[in-house]
Parts: C-alpha cells; structure tokens; sequence
C-alpha cells in the first residue's frame, strides 16, 4: 500500500487530517461534526447536515448550486449521519476531480473547499436569522421517513432493539437518526438551535481523502472557523459494562414468517490493543465467515437457523449474535449457540481454521483501500478511538494473534440479553 495520513489540529476542538493515496483521480473533503448521542437532540443534529446539502447563502437554491457543481467538473455533494459509540457523526462532503485533470488549470480543491465552507458555514438564514423552513420541512419528512424504514428490515431492526434493551439509559443505545416522537417535534428553530450547538460545542475532524494537494483546502477551511466561537466537547470514549451478571430476555410479537433471535453479549475488559485484536479474531471464528462456528454447526450441521453469524463492535466491546429461525427451534438455536462459544473456549478449532481466518480478515482490511470513502471511514474510525494505525498495520496486528489469546478472549464474554422477535 501506498497510502499515508497525517492529522494536524486546526483550531479549538478542529483537526485537519489528509490521507494521500495517489491512485486515486478524485478527491473527497469531509468536514464532520461529532456530539454525545442525547435521545432528546438525536433528531434535530441528524436533520442539520441534510438541510445544510440543500444550498448556502451565495447559491441559495438547487439550480445555482446544481450549476456550481457542474462547473467545478461534476463535483458531487454529500451528507450523512452515522453512529459511532455513545457519539453522533454529522458530515457534509465534496468529492472533486483532481486539479491535474482540470482543463484549464483551476484549483479545484481550493474552489470545493470555498463551496463546502459556505455550505457548513454561511447556509441559507431568513432575515431572523434561522435556517431555510422549507428545507426544514422537507428534511424532516425524510428523517421521519428513514426512522420508520428501519421496521421493514427485520434483521437490523431485531439487533437494533436487542441493543436498545441490553443499554438501556446510556448513550450508545440511542438511535442514530433519533425516534418518532422527536423527529416529529423538529421545527425550524430547534434545527437552527441543533447547528449553532454544533458549531460552538461538536469536535470537528476535517478530512481530505485523495492525491491531491490539501494545503489550498487546510488553509481555507482553517480560516472560515477562525471566526466561530468555540467551546468544544472534549471527546472521550464511553465505557460501558465489561461484563454481564445476569441475563435479560425480551420477546417482541410482530407479523413476519421467520423469527428472529438476537444475543447480545459482553466481551470483557480489553485494555490492551493485542487484546481488542484476540476478541475480533474470536468474532470471526466464532460467526463471522462461512466457515465459522456458528454457520458450520447452527446453520449446516443442525440446520436450526436460516442465517447465524456474529458481530464484534472495537469500540463498545459488545458482542451481537444474530439469527433466523422457525420459532420451535428458539431454545435450541440458543443452546447451540453457546455450545460454540464455550467450544472456541476450551480451544477446539483447528490451526487451518485459524489461518483461514486470519487470511479472510486481512482481505476484508484491505479492501478498504478500494476507495477514498471507505478510506475515509477507516481512518475516522481511527481517529474516534484514539489511534492512527494503517490497514497495512493492522493487518500486521492481526496475523500476530495466537490461539491461545482467541480462547482467551472467548472465555471473557459473557450473555447479557436475549432478544426474541416472533410471529407467533
């Protein structure tokens, strides 16, 4: 790989971080905004940078931005919100052409970097003062409807719910676009409210993505938050409980032909990075390949589910094993389940397996190298946990866990809840 980054601070609370790869011919600048999750605010932060992609002070409406956009060689704008931990991700992007394909020389990663400043900083405001109320409005229409989509895909929806119960009453439990009730409840002044909040109080993490130049982008973005009053939060991790000390069950009742049964499991302390790296291993192995434990015996071998696979989160070190089964099979779905937990405890897999795994992991790493998004991804990731490491280098990290720290961290989970969605 031929890729580097390096992340400089900016600003109060504001980093500028630039991932060079020069295989890439466009170019993508992300400015995001990262807040604690709050079930009362989670809505109106989700709405922000979706009305934010709908024009800026100086081209107020689609066309003249469409137009501006199609100047600048088809650049492209995006806007999004994701969840990561106990924390909401804001972000507005640009993607761009790089300036040695431009035609006539222009700079333009300068000129995104103008257009995304304006659209972050100087969005539409009626003479009040608040942002744009019909593009409130039809935001809000949209984050309601994306709120109400997630019933129709029952297998996240279960997983979802299963971690709604498992950490009740702490952040990383709210949903990311918030809930019915409170993307109902956005109006133009709570959005506005929403944006200033986040301007003042979110970290920002700028990142250029791509093989251009970002100095022309630092500088300028550099400059437009210099003007803004800041009084940043402090970024820090949030720690749930390592370990589970009683099991909690949960049955939801819905129309549907396949039940779907969630665990949802604690994964102990892992204080270390070798430790963090032993547990993603162990989810692997244990359901995360069409080799693994759980497919080989739950699915093929007893045949008691449709699907069976696991899914180890690095930063909550909470642990979901999802499947699909008739509703007769629920208990011993479950039971088997556990059976192969405790079987990758007392170490009975096979060094092939764990080689195989090892070799799939790696592949999968390394795809995130295909494209500057996913590039980006994978170094946000890394910045929100504190770390810098490559794909390369965590490919290094994982080839060098053993069998024995995967037994290890096998014996350090722990059922918290079991969620049970049926059609019965």
């Amino acid at each position: 790989m031929s890729s580097s980054f390096e992340r400089t601070p900016v600003g109060e609370g504001i980093h500028f971080s630039r991932i060079t790869d020069p295989k890439f011919k466009h170019n993508r600048l992300t400015v995001n905004f990262i807040l604690p999750l709050d079930k009362a605010g989670a809505s109106d932060n989700a709405v922000v940078p979706f009305v934010l992609r709908m024009g800026c002070k100086a081209l107020p409406d689609f066309s003249s931005l469409n137009a501006r956009l199609q100047e600048l060689y088809g650049a492209s704008l995006e806007a999004g919100v994701s969840k990561f931990g106990g924390y909401q991700v804001m972000e507005v992007s640009i993607r761009f052409l790089d300036n040695r394909y431009a035609l006539e020389g222009e700079d333009l990663a300068a000129e995104c970097a103008a257009l995304l400043a304006g659209i972050t900083l100087q969005p539409k405001q009626d003479t009040s003062g608040l942002l744009d109320e019909k593009d409130v409005a039809l935001q809000r229409v949209y984050i309601q409807d994306t709120i109400e989509a997630e019933i129709n895909d029952k297998r996240p929806y279960a997983i979802s719910q299963c971690m709604q119960e498992m950490c009740a009453g702490e952040p990383v439990a709210v949903k990311t676009y918030g809930y019915p009730e409170t993307a109902a409840a956005i109006t133009t002044a709570s959005a506005t409210a929403a944006y200033r909040n986040m301007l003042r109080t979110a970290s920002v993490e700028i990142i250029f993505t791509g093989s251009g130049d970002p100095t022309a982008a630092r500088e300028l973005l550099s400059a437009a938050f210099k003007g803004i009053e800041r009084q940043p939060v402090d970024y820090q991790p949030i720690k749930l409980r390592p370990v589970a000390t009683s099991v909690r069950e949960k049955t939801e009742t819905m129309e549907l032909n396949q039940g779907k049964l969630v665990m949802g499991m604690r994964c102990g302390e892992l204080t270390t990075q070798r430790e963090l790296n032993a547990a993603r291993m162990f989810s692997a192995m244990y359901g995360g390949t069409a080799f693994s434990k759980l497919f080989l015996n739950v699915r093929e071998k007893l045949s008691l589910c449709y699907y069976c696979a696991s899914r180890f989160d690095s930063t909550t070190r909470l642990l979901m094993v999802d499947s699909g089964i008739e509703d007769t099979n629920k208990q011993k779905a479950q039971d088997e389940i556990m059976v192969q937990l405790k079987a990758i405890t007392e170490g009975d897999f096979t060094d092939e397996e764990l080689a195989n795994t090892k070799m799939l992991m790696s592949n999968s790493i390394l795809a995130t190298t295909d494209s500057s998004t996913a590039m980006e991804g994978w170094y946000m990731a890394q910045i929100l946990r504190g770390q810098s490491l490559s794909p390369q280098q965590d490919i290094e990290n994982i080839n060098t866990v053993t069998r024995e720290e995967v037994a290890e961290a096998a014996g350090k989970v722990t059922l918290d809840t079991i969620y049970f969605l049926t059609g019965a």
